[in-house]
């Protein structure tokens, strides 16, 4: 097991979330990647993960089986997504590793900041990252997050209220906002 993974299992163990900043990882080596399906109430879901990190969440058609021998960050991604659907879990702990470019991660770390159950704008990310002209920009990065639900992007609406923009479809959107304001703190473990 290498470092990544050992430290991805004694998060979940321990319930413990590191720095977001520890949790994406620069550049991971080439290494096999794997894949496992869950059926949410959305539809199916794809994750896609290597030894180390999760590489990308997407919603999908159709499931084929799981890989077998799934690394454990895939399990516990498996398991964390089962929690969240299930109301029982509000952040993820996992190491993600999503590819984009330098401006696209520094806005998916900042997704990652929108409390559980709220919403923001693609101003208020355009600020918060310290570019408050780029709202356009920040809304081609959210579209181009490739881990959605566990990197948040549906939490982020127009600057008048609206709902806009999801690559799993607004209706998937508006479930996951309603269904996590739905949801009390006091009765989440994560």
């Amino acid at each position: 097991m290498t470092l990544k993974a050992t430290l991805c299992f004694l998060s979940s163990v321990l319930d413990f979330c590191p720095p977001i900043s520890e949790r994406f990882s620069e550049k991971s080596p080439v290494m096999k990647t794997h894949t496992a399906f869950y059926k949410s109430p959305l539809g199916f879901i794809k994750l896609v993960g290597n030894q180390d990190c999760i590489l990308s969440l997407d919603f999908v058609e159709e499931a084929i089986p799981n890989d077998t021998d799934l690394p454990f960050c895939l399990k516990a991604g498996l398991k964390q997504i089962d929690e969240y659907f299930k109301g029982n879990r509000s952040k993820f702990l996992l190491n993600l590793d999503p590819v984009g470019t330098k401006f696209q991660r520094l806005v998916w770390r900042q997704l990652e900041k929108i409390p559980f159950g709220e919403v923001v704008s693609y101003g208020q990310i355009a600020v918060a990252i310290g570019k408050p002209n780029a709202c356009r920009a920040v809304g081609s990065a959210n579209g181009k997050n490739p881990i959605s639900i566990i990197i948040p992007c549906h939490r982020v609406i127009g600057s008048d209220g609206r709902l806009t923009g999801y690559g799993g479809g607004l209706w998937r959107k508006e479930w996951l906002i309603n269904h996590e304001k739905g949801y009390h703190p006091e009765n989440i473990i994560a």
